[in-house]
């Protein structure tokens, strides 16, 4: 199986050592993903522009990758504070309601302390 690494441009990616989409066959690994534009290196303060932004960064991710967000399996979401959760859903709905993915939502701490959410997702791409 052949592996292929998917990058953002991220200075995160090479400081830390990790790529923003592996594609390994038809599957596609998105890391945990933020709200942070990458090309500008801004992030904006609420927690549904994250979210918007995070899901633009793992589209563009997929894209590159040869799949789309209707590929997405399964998703991952990572929260400081659970009480904001419920601001991205109409973003979520937006992006995967018609595709409900397996989900799960954990309240942990993040990298940085501006980030309100990270967003991790698997892609099966469509044969």
């Amino acid at each position: 199986m052949t592996r292929r690494r998917i990058s953002s441009g991220s200075r995160f990616e090479a400081e830390i050592g990790y790529s923003r989409a592996l594609v390994a066959g038809d599957w596609v690994f998105v890391s945990g993903t933020t709200g942070f534009d990458y090309a500008a290196m801004t992030i904006v303060d609420d927690v549904a522009g994250q979210c918007e932004q995070a899901l633009r960064n793992i589209d563009a991710a997929l894209r590159e990758a040869g799949a789309a967000m209707t590929d997405v399996v399964r998703v991952h979401y990572y929260l400081p504070d659970g009480d904001d959760f419920p601001a991205c859903w109409p973003v979520l709905q937006r992006w995967l309601g018609e595709v409900r993915p397996a989900a799960t939502m954990l309240v942990t701490g993040l990298a940085d302390p501006r980030m309100k959410i990270e967003i991790e997702v698997t892609a099966l791409k469509a044969g």
